[in-house]
């Protein structure tokens, strides 16, 4: 019998992603009808990866310690409904800057949580994680394409509006959803764990993850505005954001087969060697709808090969207990300080030369993080000393 919950399990990453397809491709346009300028929305967008450095470890921390873990992760699912009713109200840089600190922090909180709830599940079935987060694609790439067609006939101002239900969804399914039975098989001690995260390979590791959120910088903090300055409506942009998001599911539908002959670590040197390329093109040819949707569905790799690989690595680098605190160091170093640095150097760099510019820096950074991965096992060569 199979004893995998994998129904709900599943309906968690659909809800979450699904208010993340919305609020991914979508908040930068809110908040520029709100009046703000690239600068501000790019500081405003740096919250939602500064706040990924300290949600997933400190939430972490208390999740390894407590005797009901799940009671965190519901906690924070029920504070992120109730943050982000704060964007109800009409508020200016100083307001939506606290506003954004406050609900960044708790739905930052919960998705680190919830992967090693997951894979506690999974015990050596990690190879199924694909078939389970394919969902949150599904939801992702549903919301996404609903929203761009919503967006074409609403004010984009109504955006908290359309978006608070997807976050009751969310609270929802946490009290669906509890730890199985291998989470306790590995205590969580503070020696082993950071005897864990001292291994070469492990810092090598969430080095390259630094650099490649940062190369992601451009895409999520000006992707949409870039698009639309190009002449794209909401409906096309949604699209474009739907179909890099569609290729997910291939990858996730069959990640037990693509992580069987590429094995992680040539999925995480892909992952950035083609990130090169998707972020050149999108530089290059802005005004070309066919390249750009080329583009876009090297999101399969650039994307969900390299999330795929980290879920697999992670649970090799930090078995049982010790994987939510090691997701929550993952998150928090790569998409939290990654994320903040790839949102502020977007700004600066859009605001000092312009989208082209942007897109051609985070191609820089995508080939930097291929050729530290490229250099991982290199080592220098030692020689004994006679006395």
């Amino acid at each position: 019998m199979d004893s995998v919950p994998s129904a709900r399990l599943s309906s968690f990453y659909c809800a979450y992603y699904a208010a993340l397809g919305a609020f991914t491709p979508y908040w930068s346009l809110f908040l520029q009808k709100r009046g703000l300028d690239p600068a501000a929305i790019s500081v405003l967008m740096s919250l939602w990866y500064g706040t990924r450095v300290f949600a997933p470890s400190s939430w972490g921390w208390l999740v390894a310690r407590s005797d009901r873990p799940v009671y965190w992760l519901r906690a924070g699912c029920v504070a992120t409904v109730a943050t982000f009713a704060l964007f109800l109200w009409p508020m200016q840089f100083g307001g939506l800057f606290w506003a954004m600190c406050l609900f960044c922090f708790a739905y930052n909180a919960v998705m680190p949580q919830f992967e090693a709830l997951t894979l506690s599940h999974l015990k050596e079935k990690s190879e199924r994680y694909g078939t389970i987060r394919v969902w949150g694609s599904i939801g992702f790439i549903a919301t996404v394409s609903l929203f761009g067609v919503l967006l074409d006939h609403i004010d984009v101002g109504h955006l908290p509006l359309l978006m608070l239900p997807l976050f009751v969804a969310l609270a929802g399914t946490s009290f669906l959803n509890t730890y199985g039975s291998s989470h306790s098989d590995t205590a969580d001690n503070d020696n082993g764990f950071l005897d864990a995260l001292r291994r070469r390979e492990v810092i090598v590791f969430l080095i390259v993850a630094l650099l490649l959120q940062i190369s992601f910088g451009p895409l999520y903090t000006f992707f949409s505005v870039y698009l639309d300055e190009h002449g794209y409506n909401a409906s096309d942009i949604g699209l474009f954001w739907a179909i890099g998001v569609a290729v997910e599911i291939s990858v996730f539908f069959f990640g037990a087969r693509l992580l069987a002959r590429w094995n992680a670590r040539r999925l995480v040197l892909a992952s950035a060697l083609i990130g090169v390329v998707r972020w050149s093109l999108t530089a290059l040819f802005p005004d070309s709808t066919t390249i750009i949707l080329l583009a876009q569905t090297t999101h399969a790799i650039t994307f969900a090969g390299f999330f795929a690989a980290s879920m697999q690595l992670l649970a090799e680098y930090f078995p049982g207990r010790m994987n939510g605190h090691g997701q929550g160091i993952f998150y928090g170093f790569s998409s939290g300080v990654g994320g903040v640095a790839g949102a502020l150097i977007s700004g600066l760099v859009w605001k000092a030369w312009g989208g082209q510019a942007t897109f051609l820096v985070g191609a820089g950074f995508a080939a930097l993080a291929a050729g530290v991965w490229m250099l991982r096992d290199s080592r220098p060569r030692t020689t004994s000393h006679r006395h």
